[in-house]
This record gives C-alpha cells, structure tokens and sequence, in this order.
C-alpha cells in the first residue's frame, strides 16, 4: 500500500502534461468548494439580525423603532428581522444588496451616522434611498412574506381592500407607496405629496 502510494505521488510530481492538469484541476476543485464554503458562511452570518444590530447606529436607532411595530411582535408570532426587509432572498438579488451595503460599512467606519443627531439629520436621505430601492424592485422583500395572492380582502378594512384590489392589482403601486414608516418612524416629509 506505502509502495502505491509513493508511486501516485512520484506521478503527480512529474510535470507531466496529463497527470499535471489533472491534479490542477482536482485541486482547483477543492479549493473552488473550500472557497465557495467560507464565502456563503460568511454571507449568511452578515445576514443575521445579530450582525445588523452588532453597532450601536442601528441598534440604537432603528431596531429600538422596530421593536413597536407589528413586524417585531404580533398575534401570530412571526417576526421580521433586519434582513428579512432589507435583504433580497434570491442568491443573485442578496449579492447586489450587500455589494450596495458596502457604502454602509463605509458610512459606519468613518462615523457618518455614529450619533443620534447625525442619524436625524440623515434620517430622510437614507430612507429614501431605501424607499427608492423598494420601488425599483417592486418591494420584493415585502412580498417575500406578504403574497398579494393570497390576502382576504374580505378580512381587511374597506380602504385597504380597495387600495390593493385596484392600484396593486393594476400594477400602478407598490407596498412601498402606502406603507412607508410601516417598521420605523417616518423622517421629516413637509414638502412630499401626500403626507
């Protein structure tokens, strides 16, 4: 056995064009999965509601908001978490969002948002952009959990019933256009219509 062994490793030593491109090819393999493994981890360890809140901008902030909302405690026991609202689920939309969050990182590491006075004076611009988001991507991750096909008109108020069986059926809005200020408070909006 020691005899088969030293032999397979006298072959993949010799720069032999066969046997070298397949031990390339193995090895680039390998490390693809060790690469592919270390890299998910981490994506999916920035994706917790742990990690979100791990700084003090937004656990001071925004999570202290979101802690009144339905979206945090409700009759039904199912809660969102940071990343379930700000974090597409599908694998191509998630790395375009945290591509976009590296200007947050940049934003926490030089201390843009680093007090309650900066995060009020910025509050509108940030929401904003979000809002933004939301409505491009025709508020994706509301819908992850909130499926327009299977809400009982029949069990909501008559304004809601008539907003979402008229402008979302039409395609003309989004969650986003009615629902701002749904898991944190509203920035200040003088001068924006319908506020």
């Amino acid at each position: 056995m020691l005899d088969k062994l030293k032999k397979i490793w006298q072959v993949l030593r010799k720069p032999s064009v066969h046997f070298s491109l397949g031990f390339l090819t193995l090895g680039g393999f390998v490390a693809g999965v060790i690469f592919w493994g270390g890299f998910n981890t981490a994506l999916e360890a920035t994706n917790q509601e742990a990690f979100c809140i791990s700084c003090h901008e937004m656990e001071n902030n925004v999570y202290e908001e979101l802690k009144t909302t339905i979206h945090f405690t409700n009759r039904s026991g199912v809660r969102a978490t940071c990343p379930d609202c700000h974090v597409p689920h599908n694998w191509t939309d998630k790395i375009a969002r945290k591509m976009q969050a590296s200007k947050e990182v940049w934003g926490k590491i030089f201390g843009t948002i680093n007090t309650r006075d900066k995060f009020e004076a910025k509050r509108r611009e940030l929401a904003e952009h979000e809002w933004a988001r939301l409505k491009a991507n025709d508020s994706l991750e509301c819908r992850n959990c909130h499926n327009f096909d299977y809400m009982d008109f029949t069990r909501q108020s008559t304004r809601a019933s008539n907003m979402h069986s008229t402008s979302l059926a039409s395609g003309e809005k989004t969650c986003i256009d009615c629902h701002k200020g749904i898991a944190h408070h509203l920035p200040d909006m003088k001068g924006v219509e319908g506020f």
